[in-house]
């Protein structure tokens, strides 16, 4: 069942109160969710850096005469589509990328894009960001051709090279265990971020939620006695997700002790909290995740796309099934979940002695 949508402001999983960028490493880059609403290269914040491959240079912008149905389709995305501002930077970007050169857009055509897509190709751009291009002005035709800006559709015709992107390296069962262990060793003391780091930690591995929902949980959306978060996705997209007992103390014990600690009089109703009060960056969330994952000798050094990567492979190898953790991930379509999740070659032999006739 396709996850429900509400209607709610958007929350800031940006910078809270007093709680800057400055706070964290600068942030990975925006995620084109759509068309492919929920493309692997879309999920992965590594590989979705709009401007970090652009062959037109940094700073050139359009003539008016594009730049005009350009915002008028970001407007689009924003205001009738739903789409998150982060979306919509993706999309200025690629668009931008894309629509270089032309004096009008009564001038695009197939052979401009696929002039385009080349010259992206020779200056050296991952197949990851050259799909994500495609899709995104493959959209805009689209619309281009409804609104009536555009006689025929370019886009349409417009294929790009099978996105292939590179997987999160897999944190084994024990290595999570090992981090999340020192994390709650860490916190003995009770300080309030420690407690806070344990208690995200517990919830991004419990949960395979992404880092900007974790971020944009308010304390109404969890519930103690089914132990289960309520969970904003793309495109506002609604679902449940269930976490198990050592993440509900985790929980516990980070709202009763460390976050009123960090709470002020203006403090949000956010779950999580910065130093400064505010909802905690989504960039100081990816810091404290390598920061746990360097304290542990031998653990590969992942953020927390990598944890809600574990989390999908390690519910498969304990037998969970597929649909399930897609509808925990919240991804639209189960080939999506298949792409990020490995299943171990034990677990296939195991499967396959117990299924099949000759095995």
């Amino acid at each position: 069942m396709a996850p429900a949508r509400r209607s709610r402001p958007p929350r800031p999983v940006g910078p809270g109160v007093g709680d800057s960028a400055a706070d964290g490493p600068a942030a990975d880059g925006p995620a084109a969710d759509d068309p492919a609403a929920d493309d692997p290269a879309a999920d992965d914040p590594a590989a979705d850096d709009p401007a970090a491959d652009d062959p037109a240079g940094e700073g050139t912008e359009l003539i008016p005469a594009l730049a005009d149905p350009v915002e008028r389709f970001l407007r689009h995305l924003s205001l009738e589509r739903g789409r998150s501002p982060h979306t919509v930077r993706a999309y200025r970007s690629d668009l931008r990328s894309m629509l270089l050169g032309l004096g009008s857009l009564a001038e695009l055509d197939l052979a401009h894009l696929r002039r385009r897509l080349s010259e992206a190709h020779s200056a050296g751009a991952a197949r990851t960001t050259l799909a994500r291009r495609a899709a995104a002005v493959r959209t805009f035709t689209a619309w281009a051709v409804r609104v009536g800006e555009l006689a025929t559709d370019p886009g349409a015709r417009l294929s790009s090279p099978r996105a292939r992107p590179a997987l999160p390296e897999v944190v084994r069962a024990d290595q999570a265990a090992a981090v999340l262990d020192a994390a709650v060793s860490g916190a003995a003391e009770d300080h309030p971020e420690a407690l806070r780091d344990v208690a995200l930690l517990e919830v991004l591995y419990a949960t395979g939620i992404r880092v900007a929902e974790a971020c944009g949980l308010d304390l109404a959306d969890v519930d103690d006695s089914r132990r289960t978060l309520r969970v904003v996705g793309k495109g506002d997209r609604e679902r449940t997700v269930v976490f198990g007992v050592p993440a509900a103390r985790a929980l516990d014990r980070w709202r009763r002790i460390g976050r009123p600690a960090l709470a002020r009089p203006e403090t949000p109703p956010a779950l999580f909290l910065g130093v400064r009060g505010g909802r905690i960056d989504p960039r100081v969330a990816r810091t404290l995740v390598h920061r746990a994952m360097t304290a542990v000798p031998g653990a590969p050094d992942i953020g927390p796309h990598g944890f809600r990567h574990a989390a999908a492979t390690h519910l498969l190898n304990g037998g969970a099934d597929l649909r399930h953790v897609q509808e925990l991930l919240g991804h639209a379509t189960l080939s999506t979940t298949q792409l990020y999740t490995h299943v171990t070659v034990d677990r296939l032999k195991v499967v396959h002695d117990q299924a099949h006739p000759r095995a």
